[in-house]
Protein backbone atom coordinates (compact mmCIF):
# COMPACT_ATOMS: atom_id res chain seq x y z
CA UNK A 1 0.00 0.00 0.00
CA UNK A 2 0.91 3.25 -0.77
CA UNK A 3 2.02 5.80 2.23
CA UNK A 4 0.38 9.30 3.58
CA UNK A 5 2.54 11.22 6.25
CA UNK A 6 -0.01 13.21 8.15
CA UNK A 7 0.81 16.03 10.47
CA UNK A 8 -1.33 17.54 12.98
CA UNK A 9 -2.09 20.58 14.89
CA UNK A 10 -3.82 19.54 18.05
CA UNK A 11 -3.68 23.82 18.88
CA UNK A 12 -4.52 24.55 15.40
CA UNK A 13 -8.66 26.41 15.69
CA UNK A 14 -10.80 24.57 18.39
CA UNK A 15 -9.11 21.30 18.64
CA UNK A 16 -11.32 19.65 16.64
CA UNK A 17 -8.72 17.51 14.71
CA UNK A 18 -7.91 15.19 17.72
CA UNK A 19 -11.14 13.84 17.55
CA UNK A 20 -11.79 13.37 13.40
CA UNK A 21 -7.87 11.54 12.94
CA UNK A 22 -9.89 7.56 13.29
CA UNK A 23 -12.20 9.29 9.85
CA UNK A 24 -8.71 10.92 8.10
CA UNK A 25 -6.99 6.95 8.23
CA UNK A 26 -10.40 5.05 7.26
CA UNK A 27 -10.75 7.50 4.05
CA UNK A 28 -7.36 6.84 3.36
CA UNK A 29 -7.48 3.31 4.19
CA UNK A 30 -10.17 2.70 1.39
CA UNK A 31 -8.25 4.43 -0.74
CA UNK A 32 -4.72 2.43 -0.38
CA UNK A 33 -3.28 4.24 1.43
CA UNK A 34 -1.47 3.80 4.79
CA UNK A 35 -1.15 6.69 7.22
CA UNK A 36 1.49 7.92 9.56
CA UNK A 37 0.61 10.72 11.95
CA UNK A 38 2.51 13.01 13.08
CA UNK A 39 1.56 14.97 16.46
CA UNK A 40 3.20 18.77 17.00
CA UNK A 41 4.02 19.23 20.18
CA UNK A 42 6.02 21.52 22.04
CA UNK A 43 8.36 19.06 22.86
CA UNK A 44 9.68 17.39 19.83
CA UNK A 45 10.54 19.40 16.67
CA UNK A 46 8.79 18.54 13.26
CA UNK A 47 12.59 18.07 11.71
CA UNK A 48 12.32 14.80 13.51
CA UNK A 49 9.72 13.05 11.68
CA UNK A 50 11.17 14.15 8.53
CA UNK A 51 14.38 12.15 8.93
CA UNK A 52 12.51 9.05 7.80
CA UNK A 53 10.10 10.13 5.26
CA UNK A 54 11.70 8.70 1.69
CA UNK A 55 10.30 7.93 -1.87
CA UNK A 56 7.76 5.65 -0.53
CA UNK A 57 5.58 8.16 0.96
CA UNK A 58 3.07 9.95 -2.03
CA UNK A 59 2.45 12.79 -0.12
CA UNK A 60 1.92 14.78 2.89
CA UNK A 61 -0.96 15.78 4.81
CA UNK A 62 -0.53 18.69 6.82
CA UNK A 63 -3.77 19.61 9.38
CA UNK A 64 -4.13 23.25 10.63
CA UNK A 65 -3.68 26.78 9.70
CA UNK A 66 -1.42 28.80 7.85
CA UNK A 67 1.08 28.82 10.18
CA UNK A 68 1.03 25.23 10.31
CA UNK A 69 1.36 25.01 6.87
CA UNK A 70 4.20 27.47 6.55
CA UNK A 71 6.31 25.55 9.46
CA UNK A 72 6.29 22.11 7.83
CA UNK A 73 7.10 24.09 4.09
CA UNK A 74 9.81 25.15 5.78
CA UNK A 75 10.99 22.19 7.45
CA UNK A 76 10.71 20.67 4.41
CA UNK A 77 13.07 23.43 2.32
CA UNK A 78 15.50 23.15 5.41
CA UNK A 79 15.67 19.22 4.21
CA UNK A 80 15.34 19.55 0.68
CA UNK A 81 11.99 17.46 0.45
CA UNK A 82 10.02 17.96 -2.76
CA UNK A 83 7.07 15.79 -1.91
CA UNK A 84 3.39 16.93 -2.39
CA UNK A 85 0.95 18.20 0.13
CA UNK A 86 -2.17 18.60 0.79
CA UNK A 87 -3.69 20.59 3.59
CA UNK A 88 -6.54 19.95 5.46
CA UNK A 89 -8.29 23.41 6.99
CA UNK A 90 -8.40 23.08 10.77
CA UNK A 91 -6.78 26.41 12.08
CA UNK A 92 -8.62 29.97 12.66
CA UNK A 93 -8.57 31.68 9.16
CA UNK A 94 -7.29 28.89 7.23
CA UNK A 95 -7.33 32.21 4.31
CA UNK A 96 -4.94 30.08 1.56
CA UNK A 97 -7.04 26.74 1.72
CA UNK A 98 -10.28 28.92 1.18
CA UNK A 99 -8.16 30.45 -1.81
CA UNK A 100 -7.53 26.81 -3.36
CA UNK A 101 -11.38 26.35 -2.11
CA UNK A 102 -11.05 23.33 0.52
CA UNK A 103 -13.64 22.35 2.42
CA UNK A 104 -13.88 22.99 6.01
CA UNK A 105 -15.85 19.27 5.93
CA UNK A 106 -12.64 16.48 6.83
CA UNK A 107 -14.57 14.23 4.53
CA UNK A 108 -14.93 16.18 1.73
CA UNK A 109 -11.04 17.78 1.71
CA UNK A 110 -10.06 14.50 2.44
CA UNK A 111 -11.70 13.34 -1.17
CA UNK A 112 -11.01 16.35 -2.93
CA UNK A 113 -7.05 16.02 -2.51
CA UNK A 114 -7.16 12.01 -2.91
CA UNK A 115 -8.53 12.73 -6.42
CA UNK A 116 -6.78 14.99 -7.37
CA UNK A 117 -3.21 15.41 -9.35
CA UNK A 118 -0.65 17.51 -7.79
CA UNK A 119 0.13 20.68 -9.39
CA UNK A 120 3.41 23.01 -8.76
CA UNK A 121 2.18 26.17 -7.37
CA UNK A 122 4.43 29.79 -6.04
CA UNK A 123 5.46 30.28 -2.61
CA UNK A 124 6.81 33.29 -0.86
CA UNK A 125 10.17 33.75 0.45
CA UNK A 126 10.83 36.38 3.36
CA UNK A 127 14.72 36.96 4.18
CA UNK A 128 15.50 32.78 4.82
CA UNK A 129 12.12 31.88 5.33
CA UNK A 130 9.05 30.40 3.35
CA UNK A 131 5.39 31.45 3.62
CA UNK A 132 2.35 30.42 1.93
CA UNK A 133 -0.49 33.15 1.83
CA UNK A 134 0.50 36.68 2.85
CA UNK A 135 3.70 38.59 4.61
CA UNK A 136 2.58 41.70 6.31
CA UNK A 137 3.75 44.94 8.20
CA UNK A 138 2.44 48.07 9.90
CA UNK A 139 -0.87 48.84 11.65
CA UNK A 140 -2.98 45.51 13.16
CA UNK A 141 -0.49 42.95 11.32
CA UNK A 142 0.98 42.05 14.47
CA UNK A 143 -2.76 41.18 15.93
CA UNK A 144 -2.74 37.39 15.71
CA UNK A 145 0.68 37.98 17.86
CA UNK A 146 -1.28 39.39 20.71
CA UNK A 147 -4.70 37.57 20.82
CA UNK A 148 -4.94 35.05 23.20
CA UNK A 149 -5.33 31.78 22.43
CA UNK A 150 -8.20 30.81 24.48
CA UNK A 151 -9.80 33.57 22.87
CA UNK A 152 -9.00 32.47 19.68
CA UNK A 153 -10.20 29.28 20.06
CA UNK A 154 -13.69 30.74 21.12
CA UNK A 155 -14.62 33.37 18.75
CA UNK A 156 -12.61 31.97 15.96
CA UNK A 157 -11.98 34.70 12.86
CA UNK A 158 -14.21 37.11 15.47
CA UNK A 159 -11.01 37.39 17.87
CA UNK A 160 -9.10 38.77 15.14
CA UNK A 161 -11.54 41.48 14.61
CA UNK A 162 -12.04 42.60 18.31
CA UNK A 163 -8.22 42.73 18.70
CA UNK A 164 -7.70 44.86 15.33
CA UNK A 165 -10.96 47.48 16.84
CA UNK A 166 -9.11 47.18 19.92
CA UNK A 167 -5.81 48.34 18.51
CA UNK A 168 -7.47 51.41 15.90
CA UNK A 169 -6.87 54.29 18.17
CA UNK A 170 -3.30 53.67 18.37
CA UNK A 171 -2.56 54.09 14.21
CA UNK A 172 -0.14 55.88 12.78
CA UNK A 173 2.09 57.15 9.79
CA UNK A 174 4.69 54.39 9.58
CA UNK A 175 7.37 55.76 7.14
CA UNK A 176 8.88 53.15 4.39
CA UNK A 177 10.94 52.70 1.71
CA UNK A 178 10.02 49.98 -0.75
CA UNK A 179 11.94 49.11 -4.09
CA UNK A 180 11.00 46.92 -6.98
CA UNK A 181 11.83 46.79 -10.64
CA UNK A 182 8.28 47.38 -10.92
CA UNK A 183 7.66 50.25 -8.62
CA UNK A 184 9.11 52.05 -5.66
CA UNK A 185 7.51 53.79 -2.49
CA UNK A 186 9.36 55.93 -0.43
CA UNK A 187 7.29 57.47 2.22
CA UNK A 188 4.29 56.92 5.38
CA UNK A 189 1.88 54.39 5.32
CA UNK A 190 -0.49 52.82 7.16
CA UNK A 191 0.05 49.32 6.28
CA UNK A 192 1.70 46.44 3.45
CA UNK A 193 0.79 43.11 2.57
CA UNK A 194 2.75 41.22 0.12
CA UNK A 195 0.26 38.43 -1.56
CA UNK A 196 0.99 34.90 -2.76
CA UNK A 197 -2.68 34.03 -1.84
CA UNK A 198 -5.78 36.45 -2.20
CA UNK A 199 -7.20 36.79 1.61
CA UNK A 200 -6.06 38.23 4.94
CA UNK A 201 -8.11 37.52 8.06
CA UNK A 202 -10.72 36.55 5.53
CA UNK A 203 -11.07 39.81 3.47
CA UNK A 204 -10.49 39.43 -0.42
CA UNK A 205 -7.73 41.66 -0.53
CA UNK A 206 -5.79 40.39 -3.17
CA UNK A 207 -8.66 39.56 -5.97
CA UNK A 208 -6.15 39.75 -8.58
CA UNK A 209 -3.42 37.27 -7.23
CA UNK A 210 -2.68 34.25 -9.00
CA UNK A 211 -0.79 31.01 -7.54
CA UNK A 212 1.02 29.92 -10.30
CA UNK A 213 2.39 33.65 -12.42
CA UNK A 214 5.43 33.44 -10.38
CA UNK A 215 4.73 37.02 -8.65
CA UNK A 216 3.62 38.63 -5.75
CA UNK A 217 0.83 41.28 -5.28
CA UNK A 218 1.96 43.72 -3.05
CA UNK A 219 -0.25 46.51 -1.55
CA UNK A 220 0.51 49.72 0.56
CA UNK A 221 -2.24 50.95 2.04
CA UNK A 222 -1.06 54.58 2.19
CA UNK A 223 -1.43 57.21 5.49
CA UNK A 224 -4.09 59.54 4.45
CA UNK A 225 -7.13 61.54 6.28
CA UNK A 226 -9.49 59.61 7.78
CA UNK A 227 -12.23 59.83 5.20
CA UNK A 228 -10.21 58.18 3.05
CA UNK A 229 -10.13 55.57 5.22
CA UNK A 230 -13.50 55.33 5.07
CA UNK A 231 -13.87 55.55 1.66
CA UNK A 232 -11.33 52.78 1.26
CA UNK A 233 -12.91 50.41 3.61
CA UNK A 234 -15.99 50.33 2.08
CA UNK A 235 -14.29 49.72 -1.63
CA UNK A 236 -12.34 46.25 -0.02
CA UNK A 237 -15.81 45.27 0.70
CA UNK A 238 -16.73 45.58 -2.28
CA UNK A 239 -13.75 44.20 -3.82
CA UNK A 240 -13.05 47.49 -5.74
CA UNK A 241 -9.80 48.71 -3.84
CA UNK A 242 -7.45 47.71 -6.46
CA UNK A 243 -8.84 50.29 -9.03
CA UNK A 244 -7.78 53.70 -9.39
CA UNK A 245 -7.20 54.15 -5.47
CA UNK A 246 -5.19 56.92 -4.49
CA UNK A 247 -4.91 55.33 -1.00
CA UNK A 248 -3.27 52.51 -2.23
CA UNK A 249 -0.59 51.63 -3.91
CA UNK A 250 -0.82 48.03 -5.62
CA UNK A 251 1.69 46.48 -7.90
CA UNK A 252 2.67 42.70 -8.89
CA UNK A 253 6.70 41.70 -8.27
CA UNK A 254 8.98 38.82 -7.73
CA UNK A 255 11.29 40.28 -5.94
CA UNK A 256 11.39 43.43 -3.51
CA UNK A 257 13.08 44.98 -0.36
CA UNK A 258 11.74 46.99 2.23
CA UNK A 259 13.55 49.05 4.88
CA UNK A 260 12.14 50.72 8.07
CA UNK A 261 13.37 52.27 10.69
CA UNK A 262 10.08 52.25 12.69
CA UNK A 263 9.10 50.28 16.07
CA UNK A 264 7.16 47.44 14.03
CA UNK A 265 7.47 44.04 13.54
CA UNK A 266 6.86 41.81 10.54
CA UNK A 267 3.89 38.93 10.08
CA UNK A 268 4.15 35.71 8.60
CA UNK A 269 0.76 33.82 8.42
CA UNK A 270 -0.02 35.16 12.02
CA UNK A 271 3.67 34.29 12.93
CA UNK A 272 6.30 36.93 13.71
CA UNK A 273 8.74 37.33 10.79
CA UNK A 274 12.14 38.69 10.41
CA UNK A 275 13.13 42.16 11.36
CA UNK A 276 14.06 45.00 8.72
CA UNK A 277 15.49 45.22 6.30
CA UNK A 278 13.89 42.14 4.28
CA UNK A 279 13.80 41.21 1.25
CA UNK A 280 11.09 39.17 -0.80
CA UNK A 281 10.96 37.11 -3.36
CA UNK A 282 8.41 34.84 -5.22
CA UNK A 283 9.43 31.31 -5.45
CA UNK A 284 7.30 30.37 -8.94
CA UNK A 285 6.66 26.71 -8.38
CA UNK A 286 8.22 26.30 -5.38
CA UNK A 287 5.93 23.28 -3.80
CA UNK A 288 3.93 20.41 -5.40
CA UNK A 289 -0.03 21.18 -3.97
CA UNK A 290 -3.19 18.58 -3.94
CA UNK A 291 -6.59 18.98 -3.76
CA UNK A 292 -6.91 22.80 -5.79
CA UNK A 293 -10.38 23.05 -7.13
CA UNK A 294 -10.57 24.96 -10.24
Amino acid sequence: MKKVLFIYNPYSGDGSIKSKIDRIIKIHLQHGYIVLPYRISLIYAIDDIFMHIDEKFEYILIAGGDGTVDNVINVMKKHNIDCPIGILPTGTANDFAKFIRMPKDINKACEQILESKPRRVDIGRINDKYFINVASMGAFTDVSQKIDTNLKNTLGKMAYYVKGIEQFPNIRNLKVNVESKEQNFDGDMYLMFIFNGRTAGNLNLAYEASITDGVLDVIIVKASMVIDIVSLFIKMLKEQHLQENNSIVYFKTNKLKIECNEDIVTDIDGERGPNFPIEIECIKGGISLLGIKK
